[in-house]
């Protein structure tokens, strides 16, 4: 080979390089954007949340202000002018005379709140919980497993009924309650996570250099044990807002003076008959919307997380 073969041939491989490797985050995104049915859920979902957050900027009113409230607007149909001829009531109003289009925005404001709170709270407790069950192993594995099925062998809404019973309505006794019935769903979803995690030889490696347990569960196991984890906390979100809004249904959940959407449904349950449908219809509707697009985003990143997954 000639000298100027060889420097050609050295351009040549020096220009050449070697294509980057997608970062599989990048990949879960490439992916979920793909999905026309996971955007738009997406879409809803965040629209709602801005809607929800700046109610007190768009709304006519303060469905929880008592002063605001004029019980001569009360069941209003759709379309209908307040008393004083300031705004319009587009959905209607319920039986204390509540604006609907405000009352399910601030509704919005609790349900999601409480749902996304308890979710978060309990996803903490139960990942921890599962990652040290699956790192310690013996009877601390036995005992936490154990105390997880009993968790999840009675029905939710029979222990959030018994549980609220007791301890009284309330935002903070519901979300406390959700924690309860939600937490032992990540523990079992990160424990059998960190068994597959724990055998890897990157924890041999951190074992071998002395780090501490916490360390290598926390910093090491968890990082590959969220993929699922993010799955199971989207559906868990929608699973929390829906118990809420049942509990609120049955009397059991938030105070009268707070109204989440389960409450707003209740609150026309026993006008539905006379005709006055919209007090619990656009408020169900409004659930159902939260609900569907939350299941499509979660779905969506089951199936990308998927490890058997393949596009």
């Amino acid at each position: 080979m000639t000298q100027e073969q060889v420097r050609a041939r050295v351009a040549e491989l020096s220009a050449f390089q070697a294509p980057r490797r997608e970062s599989p985050w990048r990949r879960v995104m490439r992916h979920f954007i793909a999905s026309r049915s996971a955007m738009l859920g997406l879409a809803v979902v965040l629209l709602l949340i801005v809607a929800a957050v700046v109610a007190p900027w768009i709304t006519p009113q303060n469905p929880y202000d008592l002063m605001q409230l004029d019980v001569l607007d009360s069941r209003l149909h759709p379309g209908s002018p307040n008393g004083a001829g300031t705004f319009t009531y587009w959905l209607g109003t319920d039986g204390q005379g509540r604006d609907l289009v405000s009352a399910i925005l601030y509704g919005l404001r609790i349900s999601v709140g409480i749902g996304v709170g308890s979710a978060l709270i309990a996803g903490v407790i139960g990942t921890l919980v599962g990652l040290l069950a699956a790192y310690a192993g013996g009877k601390v594995d036995t005992v936490l497993m154990r105390l997880a099925d009993l968790v999840l062998s009675f029905p939710s809404i029979l222990v959030a009924m018994l549980i609220l019973a007791y301890v009284g309505k309330g935002i903070f006794n519901v979300m406390a309650t959700l924690v309860v019935l939600e937490w032992a769903y990540y523990a079992r979803t990160a424990r059998g996570q960190a068994l597959v995690e724990r055998r890897k030889e990157y924890v041999e490696a951190a074992r071998g250099l002395n780090l501490s347990s916490w360390r290598i569960m926390v910093r090491h196991i968890l990082p590959n044990c969220l993929p699922p984890l993010i799955v199971i906390g989207t559906l868990q979100v929608a699973r929390a807002i829906t118990l809420e809004a049942t509990l609120s249904f049955l009397g059991l959940g938030v105070p009268i003076t707070e109204p989440s959407l389960g409450l707003l449904i209740s609150n026309g349950y026993q006008y539905m008959l006379s005709g006055e449908y919209w007090i619990s219809f656009y408020p169900g509707i409004a659930l159902l919307v939260v609900i569907v697009a939350i299941n499509l985003v979660g779905d969506r990143l089951r199936d990308i997380l998927n490890p058997r997954w393949q596009k």
